[in-house]
């Protein structure tokens, strides 16, 4: 699993960084391994999760900003998308994991390495 995250200048900074926080907080809680991929500091990441953000998912202007998973190259959505699945307890199928046994929401975790 790849999170892209970055730092942005404000005013977008601390409402991006509460949902990289809520997502990261989430994957580690749930114990998800997941590579976190920092935008601002890697021009190569940036660039890399711009051109595998889908078209129909791209702002009207402008570039996609992070939160964005993925599943080794697969699209997940943004925060709004992870968000909207973890409400409704389908946060792992959006994932695209399976859930452990017991869980409330059924989850295994399988997922790229770092």
């Amino acid at each position: 699993l790849i999170l892209f995250a970055f730092s942005p200048p404000p005013p977008l900074l601390l409402q991006i960084k509460k949902q990289q926080q809520d997502v990261l907080g989430f994957l580690e809680a749930n114990k998800i391994e997941f590579e976190e991929k920092d935008i601002a500091a890697n021009e190569e990441n940036r660039k890399w999760m711009r051109e595998n953000v889908p078209e129909d998912s791209r702002p009207a202007s402008g570039n996609p900003l992070p939160p964005r998973l993925f599943n080794d190259s697969r699209y997940l959505g943004d925060y709004e998308a992870f968000f909207e699945a973890r409400e409704n307890n389908a946060v792992y199928a959006f994932l695209g994991l399976t859930a452990p046994p017991g869980s409330k929401v059924g989850l295994y975790i399988s997922h790229s390495k770092p």
